[in-house]
């Protein structure tokens, strides 16, 4: 028992976010400290986390779609669509609740469609969520004219500036939302189901699995948790920027799952890793702004860390580590 929860600890996930987060502190030295004011938690740690809430609400939702052999390039611009339709309701009279709920249906509806494009129409999953990422953000700059939408409704900025117990409320919201897919996927046999699907489709359809189904599910997951994210955004600036909200997002979240242990070849998946992950790219990208780099450097960084991935994810890497931890008794004996 002492072993397994060593193991654990010893995820290589968890050592690169204490590692990351050690460099973050020996470039700024009060990176740990944390203050308490006003009812809530300051901090840089705190600030990491807050600003990783809305890649972590992504990656969640993206995780099932990778594990599924998918990729959705369309959640960037699902958040600057959700965003703009919870700000102009708000701003014409309408209800936070009603705003709320009409964003995340929008988001749900969303999701449906590109798994109708994949399950159904059997359209590949790349370009089934390409064509929703270029049209979303022109739907979204439909609906905001051009401009960006403020608004001052408290009950919707309190889910982006808000605070829970101390936390910032997009955490709490990452969290729960966390908790609650992955005790969906665990708890049930969905999760099954999703690795079955990423490992091989046909077969899994011959097992008796719906895979079609199962399809339009993760990715109608992947659209409610793009919406989510689209409301912290749009709650954390107070308005809805349909030019810049999301943008480039879609790579991170993809990144994050990946970094999660998520192979993009679909099969095996985690969604606390894959938040981790997430928490892993704002934690560097806060480093790489103390060290006094530009902020373009994230860019390469993150490209570099894609290429690394996927070249230990590749067959041929694979079978060569393969090789090398073969036991050397086992060798001989052959």
């Amino acid at each position: 028992m002492k072993r397994l929860h060593l193991e654990r600890l010893a995820n290589p996930q968890l050592l690169a976010l204490v590692a990351v987060l050690l460099i973050n502190w020996l470039l700024f030295p009060n990176f740990f400290r944390i203050s308490w004011q006003d009812g809530r938690l300051f901090g840089s740690l705190i600030d990491v986390i807050n600003r990783g809430a809305p890649v972590a609400i992504l990656a969640i939702g993206m995780t099932g779609v990778i594990a599924t052999k998918g990729v959705d390039l369309s959640v960037g611009a699902i958040m600057a669509v959700c965003g703009a339709v919870a700000a102009t309701m708000v701003v014409a009279g309408y209800p936070t609740p009603i705003a709320v709920v009409a964003a995340l249906s929008v988001g749900l509806l969303c999701g449906l469609w590109n798994g109708f494009l994949v399950a159904v129409l059997d359209i590949q999953p790349i370009v089934a969520t390409l064509v929703l990422m270029v049209a979303g953000r022109g739907i979204a700059q439909l609906i905001t004219e051009g401009s960006i939408v403020t608004f001052n409704d408290p009950a919707l900025i309190f889910i982006g500036t808000g605070s829970f117990l101390g936390f910032p409320m997009a955490a709490v919201i990452a969290l729960a939302l966390m908790i609650l897919v992955t005790l969906l996927v665990r708890r049930t046999a969905i999760g099954l189901f999703i690795q079955a699907i990423g490992v091989n489709r046909a077969a899994a359809s011959l097992a008796g699995i719906h895979s079609r189904m199962l399809l339009m599910l993760v990715y109608a997951l992947s659209g409610f948790c793009a919406a989510i994210a689209g409301i912290v955004v749009a709650a954390d600036i107070r308005g809805a920027d349909a030019n810049n909200s999301g943008l480039w997002l879609e790579l991170d979240a993809i990144l994050a799952v990946v970094i999660g242990g998520t192979s993009l070849l679909g099969g095996k998946f985690s969604i606390p890793l894959a938040v981790v992950g997430a928490l892993i790219i704002q934690a560097m990208n806060t480093g790489i702004l103390v060290s006094g780099f530009r902020p373009e450097f994230n860019l390469i960084v993150k490209a570099g860390m894609i290429i690394l991935i996927l070249m230990l994810q590749s067959p041929l890497v694979g079978s060569a580590l393969g090789f090398f931890k073969r036991d050397p008794k086992q060798a001989a004996s052959r």
